[in-house]
C-alpha cells in the first residue's frame, strides 16, 4: 500500500505549470525517490483518518449540494488566472515546489536557497499525504470530473486520478500542512502562510478534481499529522535546524515577484 501511495503521489503532481507546457512529462522514478522518499513518522504512526472524516456527504444532502454548486463555481473559472494557478499548485515533484509559498513567505523558497527549510517540507510530505488513505480507500469516492464530466487542470492525469478515491484530498493535506509549518517557523506571516496553505488546497476544487468538503477534511487530517509530528524527535530538531537557517539568512533572501500569483489567488 505505500508504494500504491508513494505512486499516486507522484502522478498526481506530474507537472510544473500548465502554462508552461501543454503535456508535461512525468518526472522520472529517480525523481520522484528523491524528491519524496520518506516522511518523519514510523509506519502505522500517523493518526487514523477513519476516525477524524465523517461521512462523505449522502446523495441528497445539504452537504452534497453545497459541494455541488462550489464544483459548478470552479468550473466558471476555467481558463482564468486563478485556473492557471491551480495547475501550478498540482505539481509536487519538481526540486522547487514548495516554491509556491514564497509570496506568502516573503521571501523565496528554493533548495538552493533555503535547503533545510525545502528539505522539512519534502520529508514532511510523505507524513501529510500518506495520512489521508485509511479514508480515501475506504469510501473511493468519484471525483468531480468523473461526475460533471468536464475537464480538469492536469488532463493527462485524468485516468490515474479516476482510480484514486476523492474524500479527502491528499493535496490539501500536503498544502495545509506545508502552509502550518511556515507558519510556526515564519510567525510574522503566519496568516499569509496558512491562508496560502488554504488556497493551495482550494486549487484542487478549481482544478474539478476534488469536492469542497475533501479539501476540508484533508485541513482537518494536515492538523492531525502536524501534531503527530511535534512528537518525533527528527521533526523537532530540523524545525531548529529550519529556525537557526532563517535567522542566519532571511535577511538576505530575495523576494519573490507575486503579482501574478496575488492576482490569481484574488479570484474564487
Amino acid at each position: 500500500m505505500i508504494m500504491r501511495i508513494i505512486g499516486f503521489i507522484a502522478a498526481a503532481a506530474a507537472i510544473t505549470s500548465a502554462v508552461q507546457a501543454a503535456d508535461p512529462p512525468s518526472p522520472s522514478p529517480a525523481t520522484r525517490a528523491s524528491l519524496f522518499a520518506g516522511g518523519y513518522l514510523p509506519r502505522g504512526a500517523a493518526p487514523d483518518s477513519m476516525l477524524l472524516n465523517p461521512l462523505p456527504p449522502a446523495k441528497g444532502s445539504a452537504a452534497l449540494k453545497r459541494d455541488e454548486e462550489a464544483a459548478r463555481a470552479a468550473l466558471r473559472l476555467r481558463g482564468t488566472a486563478r485556473w492557471d494557478q491551480a495547475a501550478i499548485d498540482a505539481n509536487l515533484f519538481t526540486a522547487d515546489a514548495t516554491g509556491v509559498f514564497s509570496c506568502a513567505a516573503g521571501f523565496v523558497i528554493t533548495a538552493q536557497n533555503t535547503p533545510k527549510l525545502s528539505a522539512l517540507l519534502r520529508k514532511a510530505g510523505p507524513d501529510l499525504a500518506m495520512a489521508v488513505y485509511p479514508t480515501k480507500t475506504h469510501y473511493k469516492r468519484p471525483r468531480p470530473f468523473m461526475v460533471n464530466r468536464q475537464s480538469t487542470c492536469t488532463p493527462q492525469d485524468e485516468t490515474m486520478l479516476a482510480k484514486d478515491g476523492s474524500y479527502p484530498s491528499g493535496h490539501s493535506a500536503i498544502g495545509y500542512g506545508w502552509g502550518l509549518i511556515l507558519a510556526e517557523l515564519v510567525p510574522d506571516r503566519s496568516a499569509q502562510l496558512a491562508a496560502r496553505g488554504r488556497a493551495f488546497g482550494d486549487s484542487r476544487r478549481i482544478c474539478n478534481v476534488h469536492w469542497l468538503s475533501d479539501i476540508e477534511e484533508g485541513r482537518v487530517v494536515a492538523d492531525a499529522v502536524l501534531a503527530r509530528l511535534h512528537a518525533e524527535p527528527a521533526f523537532r530538531a530540523d524545525i531548529d535546524g529550519v529556525r537557526a537557517e532563517l535567522a542566519e539568512k532571511r535577511s538576505s533572501l530575495p523576494a519573490a515577484d507575486c503579482t501574478s500569483e496575488t492576482a490569481a489567488l484574488a479570484a474564487r
